[in-house]
């Protein structure tokens, strides 16, 4: 059961580095692309990042 309890976390971890890596240009930000991808899941507890989180999953 733990083990699937990883491998959905690891789901959603990795299709929201996916989703803000190919919606990056809709957001605000100009650089650190692989830096904000990966550390989303800290960040998307800062307003303004949640916005651009936000805009780069609208496809």
């Amino acid at each position: 059961m733990g083990t699937l309890i990883g491998i959905v976390l690891a789901g959603i971890y990795i299709g929201g580095i996916w989703k803000f890596w190919t919606g990056f240009r809709r957001t605000n930000f100009s650089e650190g692309r692989v830096y904000l991808a990966l550390l989303w899941p800290v960040l998307i507890f800062n307003k303004s990042y949640r916005h651009n989180f936000n805009r780069a999953l609208k496809g």
